[in-house]
């Protein structure tokens, strides 16, 4: 506050200075350099205040500089009152738009962390309330749909928020909030994620809103190469103790060790349930094989078994795995499996990744990892469906995309990882999509 300065670097190699300070005069200009010459404007913050005229300085190289004089139409804030009269009905006006205010606040996030400077306020156990300033509750206006997952007593959303890119908890309250209140209240995150950060975040989150009871948190902990009963045992209690909670709802094994006997992994998620740290517990990235495998040892002995999977499941086939030792679900035989056994399924990358949105496309090969984990001829030939079928229905192809995985016959709770409010909003479009059976077997190339 006192005295900052920061480099500022646009598309098209722009680099600009800006400075600001309470306690040091600066010079209350925009001087503009350019290969032709430059451009002084004296005063930016006030220009015709009260309809008097802006003078400019333009200088080009090898010449004297001249003066432009500027004379507005009307004094600088009637302009301004007129501006927004004239979109009012609209919200937005060209003059500066919603893209706009978002850049400067995104730059002014960025500039105040790279200082590392955090007000009072913001300190994590202070941010009580969002940033409405009331208290957090679930608009009237929810098209949340909800479902049942065994051993969970709570309803789950049927959207569920990945925990897992949010790296403050400014940013992460603020998309975490919007989630609550259009009616999501599954939040997934893993032990791995963030160095252990985003199981703090969310906790804190938690707290914070007072809301552990009407949430329903998924962990997730023994990735490879800690995959054992051991690793398990502890990581769940060190998520536990990160989590500033005693129990999670739902468990799930992050990967699958094949050397160690299903019976060895079930024995210890039922120690765990019983002694009430997990209310239910499930697998992410296990064969179905090993799943059923696993249940069926469990109803041998009396035990609780695998109440959900979170494998991956998308409208688009998953050509390579995205990380190793990912399963995909998608196939028809997963699909029969998973509707004869109704076992709810908690997909990953349920909207292919952005595969369904303007990055991808037949000749759109900037982003690698797009490319060599969905890039084929009949993924693209879904996606074209998409998009024809996204025109009938008014909507996004990414809303369609994620309404096919919402109309299976068999429980899907689809992950989404938004880093913005407004690809929240975009996946929320889906819950207003229905598809037939019809429609859901022609999208995916099956009629």
């Amino acid at each position: 506050d006192e005295q900052a300065a920061a480099v500022l670097k646009f598309p098209g190699g722009i680099v600009a200075g800006a400075a600001a300070a309470v306690r040091v005069g600066l010079e209350n200009a925009v001087r503009v350099f350019g290969t032709e010459g430059s451009i002084l404007v004296p005063d930016p913050w006030r220009p015709g205040m009260e309809g008097q005229s802006t003078k400019i300085a333009l200088a080009r190289r090898g010449e004297e500089p001249r003066e432009i004089v500027i004379a507005p139409p009307a004094p600088l804030y009637a302009i301004e009152a007129d501006t927004v009269a004239e979109y009012l009905e609209r919200r937005e006006a060209p003059q500066m738009t919603w893209d706009d205010s978002l850049g400067n606040m995104r730059v002014l996030d960025q500039w105040r962390q790279q200082a590392g400077l955090v007000f009072a306020p913001e300190q994590p156990e202070n941010q009580r309330l969002p940033v409405h300033k009331r208290p957090l509750r679930v608009r009237a206006d929810s098209k949340m749909r909800y479902g049942r997952i065994e051993g969970v007593k709570k309803p789950v959303s049927r959207l569920v928020m990945g925990a897992d890119n949010q790296a403050t908890l400014v940013h992460a309250s603020v998309m975490f909030d919007d989630f609550f209140e259009r009616g999501g209240n599954c939040f997934d995150t893993a032990y791995i994620y963030g160095g252990g950060s985003c199981e703090r975040i969310l906790g804190q989150w938690v707290r914070n809103r007072g809301v552990r009871e009407q949430v329903v948190i998924l962990d997730k902990g023994a990735h490879t190469p800690h995959c054992n009963p051991e690793a398990l045992t502890r990581q769940h209690h060190e998520s536990l103790e990160r989590l500033g909670m005693d129990y999670v709802d739902i468990y799930m094994l992050h990967r699958d060790n094949p050397e160690i006997p299903v019976a060895e992994f079930i024995d210890v998620l039922n120690e765990h349930k019983r002694a009430g740290t997990m209310r239910a517990f499930g697998a992410s990235n296990w064969s179905l094989a090993r799943v059923q495998e696993a249940n069926e040892y469990a109803g041998s002995k009396g035990l609780d078994g695998f109440v959900a999977i979170s494998n991956n499941f998308s409208l688009a086939r998953m050509v390579e795995p995205v990380w190793a030792g990912c399963i995909s679900a998608s196939d028809p035989e997963s699909r029969r499996w998973l509707t004869e056994h109704q076992m709810p399924l908690m997909p990953w990358s349920s909207q292919a990744r952005g595969f369904f949105t303007e990055r991808a496309g037949r000749d759109k090969l900037s982003d690698p990892e797009l490319v060599r984990c969905w890039y084929s001829e009949d993924n693209f030939e879904r996606r074209d469906r998409a998009i024809e079928l996204a025109k009938r229905k008014g909507v996004e192809p990414i809303n369609i995309a994620l309404a096919y995985v919402l109309a299976q016959p068999f429980p899907t709770f689809p992950l989404i990882g938004p880093r913005l409010l407004s690809e929240t909003r975009s996946s929320f479009r889906a819950l207003e999509v229905e598809l037939t059976p019809e429609e859901a077997r022609w999208l995916n190339l099956e009629e």
